[in-house]
């Protein structure tokens, strides 16, 4: 049930960041809507089927940079500290089904279920680029190498939180003072940033929403591969060639042509996005959950279970995220 729902989040997330790459892509070239979808589709899968795991690596890396673009976009817009700060200090807080659903949605954007699939899948990936192809050669680990995975996974969310701060802000500081109403398109928001931001500031904006599709649709459809190769007990990785794991590849293809699909249904990339996000976010409880349980046996993790301080931040954040989660369903319902 919990692959299920992770294949559909991560599917609808791959159709959304899809239709985002496309509209921001006909603000630099006159080519329809669906075309450029259907091209950059092809481009992520070619890269896929056919890149190695380092070559691959070395793509996301680069593509990782464009986040940049998000924070100079907001230092453009001269947003007002105090204002910000005192925004982020004491956010408005609203019981109702859309402020729930947008907070389970932000949720699922950042404790996603695919993250903690990708983490493992990659770690993997990466011993066997190294050599370490059998089972037994991947076993054990060091305090060191858990040093170095902890600091790579802190940063990496760190970095990523603060981008994600930056559109709030960057948004937050233009639009909603110049009475701009809704946007169903990330390039929407793009444009309307011109006006009071400049165009610098639009086109990081937009040229933002390309880097990060180009580098979320292949996480999205591997993710979901990934997830039904575990289940069923199929070889996956992208360090194997297509004739040797061909549900893996077969996953990412099938994934791919659903996310296109979902463009021809004329679905909102924005709307979708949200819709992704609330299903991973419901999915959070379950495998925070799990984790948890996990990382306490003793059993499985030898002398590596949790610290006291550990079990502090993670029940913690279980029982957050349940809330949130439970929250939704109830306001739903009512």
């Amino acid at each position: 049930m919990v692959a299920l729902g992770a294949v559909i989040g991560n599917t609808i997330e791959a159709g959304a960041d899809l239709g985002g790459i496309a509209a921001a892509l006909i603000l630099l070239t006159p080519v329809p809507l669906i075309a450029l979808v259907m091209m950059a589709a092809v481009m992520i899968m070619a890269v896929q089927w056919f890149g190695s795991y380092r070559w691959i690596l070395a793509v996301f890396r680069w593509l990782a940079l464009v986040l940049v673009v998000y924070i100079v976009s907001a230092v453009l817009v001269h947003p007002a500290a105090v204002q910000a700060a005192h925004a982020v200090k004491l956010p408005p807080v609203r019981l109702g089904s859309g402020y729930l659903a947008m907070l389970v949605a932000l949720v699922g954007a950042t404790i996603s279920p695919y993250l903690y699939i990708w983490q493992t899948s990659q770690e993997v990936e990466e011993d066997v680029s190294m050599g370490r192809r059998r089972l037994g050669d991947r076993k054990g680990t060091t305090a060191a190498a858990l040093r170095s995975r902890a600091g790579d996974v802190m940063t990496g969310m760190a970095f990523s939180s603060v981008v994600m701060y930056c559109i709030i802000l960057s948004t937050a500081s233009t639009l909603y003072p110049a009475g701009v109403g809704r946007l169903s398109t990330a390039a929407q928001a793009a444009q309307a940033l011109q006006p009071p931001a400049g165009p610098l500031a639009g086109l990081l904006f937009a040229l933002g929403v390309i880097g990060v599709g180009f580098l979320a649709v292949p996480v999205m459809t591997m993710g979901a591969a990934y997830v039904v190769c575990d289940a069923c007990g199929w070889k996956s990785g992208v360090s194997a060639r297509p004739r040797d794991a061909k549900q893996f590849y077969g996953v990412i293809a099938a994934t791919t042509v659903a996310a296109v699909a979902i463009n021809f249904l004329g679905a909102n990339p924005s709307h979708a996005l949200v819709v992704a996000g609330v299903v991973q976010g419901l999915l959070a409880p379950g495998l925070l959950l799990l984790m948890m349980l996990m990382t306490n046996n003793k059993k499985l993790m030898g002398a590596w279970s949790n610290t006291r301080g550990v079990n502090i931040l993670g029940w913690a954040t279980t029982a957050l995220v349940t809330a949130a989660a439970v929250a939704l369903v109830v306001s739903a319902a009512i």
